[in-house]
């Protein structure tokens, strides 16, 4: 507290920067109503936004996941020199134009996509390129606060791959199915079974690609292992919803339909984020093995004496 007192007394011009970008921002986005009827800010609406119903909950964690991934950080902060760059006009021009977007369509997604971008220009312009690259993950992470679930629709064609994928394993181990776009039926009639959009849905989908982006920011020393673990987010959700529906499965032909629709079903998602977190951790570990160097054979003469 003493630092941060002596540092605004030292710095007062950077502090009264820092504290008119900061209202500016909570005014803009937390106060100033713009959408249903002109009655919620866009904090309002992405509040809403993120509910069970919309399966879009998870959102509500990442501002304090954000604020976790600075403090870890803390330290390359403090060490990194301090600067300004011109190019932070460019990205407060394109968050800006988003904001703007957003309140004349009334779309609040558009609003929330301009946050991450008007706050890396801040940073950028204020601090300088190593601050902002410091905080460029932190920032980004802050994406998966928009509301995708326009993707309910795309992420329908899940269901049949992932229950297409636990039915024939089902079938090599002799747990015998039959199964029709997503209906599945037991060969003895022990269950019978619809796999519906909340098996294989945006919220598993998006839970599982935050899980990928920070585990790859953490153990992957690579910008590109980075990017390819987290394209790989829609198989470890394939994975891991797969081998819930395994799961379901078997405890309905052993144990009956009611057990595995009813208490199980509730706490089967769990083996959902196990199998997707394990599907995720190999691959990472694959991408993380070095090859050993291929030694070039000695020419003719390199062996010769002068």
């Amino acid at each position: 507290m003493e630092a941060t007192i002596a540092w605004v007394k030292a710095n007062p011009f950077s502090a009264f920067l820092i504290a008119t970008v900061v209202g500016t921002f909570v005014y803009f986005f937390g106060f100033l109503p713009l959408f249903t009827g002109g009655q919620w800010s866009t904090a309002k609406w992405a509040w809403e936004a993120w509910s069970p119903q919309a399966n879009y909950e998870h959102a509500k964690l990442i501002p304090l996941i954000v604020a976790f991934l600075i403090w870890y950080d803390r330290k390359k902060l403090t060490a990194a020199p301090l600067g300004s760059s011109r190019w932070g006009w460019l990205f407060i021009g394109i968050g800006l134009f988003l904001f703007f977007a957003g309140a004349r369509t009334l779309q609040g997604r558009l609003a929330l996509t301009s946050l991450p971008i008007l706050l890396f220009g801040v940073v950028l312009y204020v601090w300088g390129k190593d601050v902002a690259r410091a905080l460029l993950f932190p920032i980004a992470f802050l994406f998966f606060m928009v509301p995708l679930n326009f993707l309910t629709q795309a992420t329908f064609r899940l269901q049949f791959i992932e229950t297409a994928i636990a039915s024939t394993f089902c079938n090599l181990i002799g747990v015998k199915v039959h199964t029709i776009g997503t209906l599945v039926d037991s060969a003895d009639n022990s269950f019978h079974f619809q796999v519906d959009e909340g098996c294989s849905g945006i919220r598993s989908l998006m839970a599982i690609a935050m899980f990928s982006a920070i585990y790859g920011h953490f153990t992957l020393d690579k910008v590109w292992k980075k990017f390819v673990l987290f394209a790989g987010s829609l198989l470890f959700a394939i994975i891991g919803n797969a081998g819930r529906l395994i799961s379901v499965f078997i405890v309905g032909r052993f144990f009956g339909q009611d057990l595995a629709g009813g208490p199980y079903h509730a706490v089967a998602g769990f083996i959902s984020f196990i199998c997707a977190f394990v599907a995720m951790v190999l691959f990472a570990m694959l991408l993380n093995i070095k090859l050993p160097a291929i030694k070039q054979p000695p020419t003719a003469n390199e062996g010769a004496t002068p």
